[in-house]
């Protein structure tokens, strides 16, 4: 679903309070710089002050769904409406092939009682599918809250 961009999604245009939040927001995300971010269900409705601040901490665009060399990390923007619990699996197999060892993947859902909202129980069920954990979460703006995303240890 697209929908026009709000207030706090205006990239270079935002107020400066809304981009002191989003840098703060992309800070707890922990990259740093010089990494490279792969973004996989980029649409007109993603957080653009987000996007901008997490480029501005590593100094690097954003990388799209077909970039194939190694990434530090991942971020997907999922909603309700990209499709189903077994897709987004597929989706963190997919965000997972070109992490570098200790990568991590966020997801970022629109927040509760928003256009598209995904409840957290079904992005940690399809993490457990893709042989991933959910380890934190946080507020990514107004819209959107994100998940963080860890390869679970394998037993020996």
């Amino acid at each position: 679903m697209l929908t026009a961009p709000s207030s706090a999604d205006l990239g270079p245009n935002a107020s400066d309070k809304t981009r002191e939040a989003a840098h703060r927001a992309a800070t707890e995300f922990g990259f740093t710089s010089g990494q490279i971010v792969q973004e996989f269900y980029y649409d007109d409705d993603v957080d653009m002050t987000l996007r901008t601040a997490l480029e501005e901490i590593t100094g690097e665009e954003l990388e799209d769904e077909d970039y194939t060399n190694t990434t530090d990390g991942a971020i997907v923007w999922w909603r309700a409406e990209d499709a189903e619990e077994d897709d987004l699996a597929d989706l963190l197999v997919d965000a997972s092939a070109n992490l570098d060892d200790g990568g991590d993947i966020w997801v970022l859902t629109p927040k509760a009682g928003r256009a598209g909202h995904v409840a957290a129980a079904d992005v940690e069920a399809a993490a457990g599918i893709a042989g991933m954990h959910a380890s934190a979460s946080l507020a990514a703006g107004r819209d959107w809250m994100a998940m963080r995303l860890v390869v679970k240890a394998r037993s020996m």
